[in-house]
């Protein structure tokens, strides 16, 4: 569930750094949600940012 079907937005990896510049491994998820979307006249559930609903890549079925 950690990638979204219509960007490919998907996990990041880095390095969280203290104030000690001890180094442990980070991961940043994106904000993925399950959403019925109308595609091609038909109705489907996928897995899509926020980023795309937001900027209207995706038509909400209702």
């Amino acid at each position: 569930m950690a990638k979204c079907e219509v960007c490919g937005k998907s996990v990041l990896f880095g390095n969280s750094v203290s104030h000690s510049h001890k180094k442990t491994l980070k991961t940043w998820k994106p904000n993925v949600k399950r959403l019925r979307v109308m595609e091609k006249g038909r109705v489907m559930r996928k897995y899509v940012c926020t980023r795309c609903i937001r900027s209207g890549m995706v038509t909400k079925a209702s």
